[in-house]
């Protein structure tokens, strides 16, 4: 049975998931990682990944909220730091592999704002390799991976799922 996708129709703008973690819904990947608060806005400061060393502090500082996230039981807080931590490697992934970041040719159509994929724009031809970017990457994935590697994570997680998918 297909899980439940990110609910894009709420408005996140003024919704609290702190307070009801039952509206929240995984989804896939990244989804909803700059819509879902507070979180957005206790995450989004420290994400950082132009350098090794702002990906290094940038990705310890999230990997640490997202420890306390659990030890507060907060299921969808620990999820958007996980959320952050994949983004970090994906996004310097994007810049590692494409000069400027822009992985697809024209914008994004705005019935798709806000969400994966390249809706029918064509990719653009990767570059050599950014070492810098590349980098920073491995540095996000590592954090990335401990934190899905987390037990604790695997089971608020499932129990998430169970009570409101």
């Amino acid at each position: 049975m297909p899980r439940p996708k990110f609910d894009y129709s709420l408005d996140y703008a003024h919704l609290d998931l702190r307070a009801h973690p039952e509206l929240y819904r995984v989804g896939v990947g990244e989804q909803g990682v700059l819509l879902v608060q507070p979180y957005k806005s206790e995450l989004l400061p420290h994400w950082r990944f132009a350098t090794p060393e702002a990906a290094h502090k940038s990705s310890e500082t999230i990997y640490a909220m997202f420890l306390e996230y659990l030890r507060a039981g907060d299921f969808v807080g620990a999820d958007m730091a996980r959320k952050f931590l994949q983004m970090g490697f994906t996004r310097a992934r994007r810049y590692a592999n494409h000069q400027g970041g822009k992985k697809y040719d024209g914008p994004v159509p705005a019935d798709k704002k806000g969400q994966s994929g390249a809706h029918g724009r064509r990719e653009l031809p990767r570059q050599p390799e950014d070492p810098v970017k590349a980098e920073s990457a491995r540095i996000f994935k590592a954090k990335w991976d401990q934190a899905e590697a987390n037990e604790q994570y695997a089971r608020l997680k499932r129990e998430h799922r169970e009570r409101y998918d």
